[in-house]
């Protein structure tokens, strides 16, 4: 059968084959890696920042995505291990003079490499382009080749001079495997993290306890400790929880007491004689009847 003008289709724009799998250009992936950001897709500007994984960003967009983690952004997975800016760690990078950027004129035909890096190893002077595998140290942001650290073997940053361990070295845009290894280290570090944060608030409330429970044991002041013993009736319990305050108040209420009852009892007592006794208020003669009392006068009375 044929077509129209008298042609003849062939097997090949019939028959639908298995599709072709497509292959990743490895330029395209490695400036994707190492010039753009992982987040919003554009060119790393400084200030530029990388995670625990090994991901370069650029620090407003990690700040922005911080701030609103509801925006719908096409590229989340990147950052959904991102809890705050302490799981991020700006780079301190030697720029590579070679490298003009924007700096060069544009006008006419030009040869751009695309294989020049931004920037390069302070100590061999590698380009970080991603053909040469390059780290970060976490303690203080210096990136550096893995050939100069392999090659100068130190427990000090050739950049800074600060000290690191074999743990803080962290390996930018590595492989999946070593991305996987990175991850379970990790959360190996925030889990330990969370144990120490607990065993801190265990040690701040078992040193709040004993001393709250200090407060508690303390005795009641003598005030109650007295109130408390005379309505039980018991004078000796007072006297042992109250301490020398408590036996120096009931010592005065004992005086008072005894004083009140001798006032009441004056005028009974034989032994002493009538002279004494009218002496006290309490004694026949110092009463008088109403006819007796006499008005109240003013000294000087107005009259109008």
């Amino acid at each position: 059968m044929g077509c129209d003008g008298g042609t003849i289709p062939k097997r090949h724009e019939l028959v639908k084959g298995p599709k072709k799998v497509e292959k990743v250009d490895k330029n395209a992936e490695l400036l994707a890696k190492w010039k753009f950001c992982a987040l919003s897709q554009e060119r790393l500007r400084r200030p530029i920042v990388s995670c625990e994984l090994g991901r370069l960003y650029n620090k407003d967009v990690v700040i922005e995505y911080l701030l609103d983690k509801s925006a719908e952004r096409p590229n989340a997975d990147a950052v959904a291990h991102i809890r705050g800016t302490k799981d991020i760690k700006e780079l301190n990078l030697t720029d590579n003079p070679e490298w003009e950027g924007e700096r060069r004129n544009a006008k006419g035909d030009i040869y751009e490499d695309i294989h020049r890096g931004m920037f390069i190893c302070p100590v061999v002077g590698l380009e970080m382009n991603g053909k040469h595998r390059f780290c970060y140290l976490q303690t203080c942001g210096c990136v550096f080749s893995e050939r100069a650290l392999k090659e100068v073997k130190t427990e000090i940053c050739h950049k800074c001079g600060d000290p690191f361990e074999d743990d803080n070295i962290i390996v930018l845009n590595g492989t999946k495997e070593e991305v996987e290894k990175q991850r379970e280290k990790m959360e190996e570090r925030r889990a330990k993290a969370k144990t120490k944060k607990s065993k801190k608030t265990k040690a701040a409330e078992s040193e709040s306890t004993p001393a709250a429970s200090k407060g508690a044991a303390k005795p009641p002041p003598a005030d109650t400790a007295g109130r408390s013993s005379m309505l039980n009736g018991d004078g000796s319990s007072q006297s042992a929880v109250a301490g020398p305050s408590g036996s120096s108040s009931s010592s005065k209420s004992s005086k008072s007491s005894t004083s009140s009852a001798t006032k009441r009892s004056i005028q009974d007592l034989e032994e002493k004689s009538e002279a004494f006794k009218s002496l006290f208020t309490t004694h026949s003669s110092a009463k008088r009847s109403k006819d007796q009392m006499s008005n109240w006068v003013t000294h000087t009375p107005y009259h109008f």
